[in-house]
């Protein structure tokens, strides 16, 4: 009897090892609703197909996903790009890292007056955003296509004052990124983020001049602590999210205003 029972109690736990390996494991990400959410939803089915249930939680901030993140809260975030990344981490002495590029909401040189970078003539008037990162970005768009030269475009928070060439004598205005589709009539040409873009019923892929590329600085990444880089689920996500198919949903979907990465 005591042999039936220990027999009864080894197959019964046996059976628990079993079918808790068979349930795979939990992927919590932590994202904002747009794009962030939207894409991960397109890569649960193959995530699941490998045993890897993706959780979403979504955030409306910029500060704690990462601080979720840090603290064990989460396993991985969708929300931020490298920059932003790379400041925040050394700022809050965080360790955590990006595991991968997966897109860019690229800024975009727009003009309601002319139809080609041809007729930007001497002394034309180029609004950009106000802010430290996206006045850089504006800056780093006119040098990387040969417009102005700055001392140092690997220094993501240029300023007009880094600016060393400029040889059609442009002036900048600059002002918030939000207003820049609203005075797009008053300026020869403004650049302006993706989404502010499409808001306006601008559709970055066909109506911008200049726009950015997966080659931007800015690439949104999936971010993880660094002892979980390696990962076998990190991997998993990442190499979904980096796939054709997400890549298909990014160019249908967001019209130009988002990019891939990879």
């Amino acid at each position: 009897m005591k042999k039936n029972l220990k027999l009864l109690a080894l197959t019964g736990l046996l059976s628990l090892v079993v079918s808790a390996n068979s349930l795979g494991s939990t992927l919590k990400v932590g994202a904002t609703p747009v794009p962030h959410s939207e894409i991960l939803e397109i890569v649960k089915p193959e995530l699941a197909k490998e045993g890897i249930e993706l959780e979403i939680v979504e955030f409306t901030d910029y500060v704690t996903p990462n601080i979720a993140l840090n603290d064990g809260d989460l396993d991985a975030n969708f929300f931020q790009h490298s920059p932003y990344l790379k400041k925040f981490a050394e700022e809050r002495n965080l360790d955590i890292a990006s595991a991968g590029a997966i897109h860019v909401e690229p800024l975009g040189l727009f003009s309601s007056k002319h139809k080609s970078l041809d007729e930007l003539e001497k002394g034309s008037v180029v609004a950009i955003p106000n802010d430290p990162a996206n006045g850089g970005r504006a800056l780093i768009l006119l040098h990387n296509n040969g417009i102005i030269k700055l001392s140092n475009p690997q220094n993501l928070y240029s300023t007009e004052f880094d600016v060393v060439e400029n040889p059609k004598k442009i002036k900048f205005k600059s002002l918030e990124a939000a207003q820049l589709p609203r005075v797009l009539r008053d300026v020869d040409f403004a650049i302006i983020n993706g989404n502010y873009a499409i808001e306006a019923n601008l559709n970055p892929s066909k109506d911008a001049l200049l726009l950015e590329g997966k080659e931007s600085p800015y690439a949104n990444v999936i971010a993880v602590k660094t002892k979980d880089l390696n990962k076998e689920e990190v991997k998993s996500l990442v190499k979904a999210l980096q796939s054709e198919k997400v890549a298909d949903f990014i160019k249908e979907k967001y019209n130009g205003a988002v990019v891939k990465a990879f």
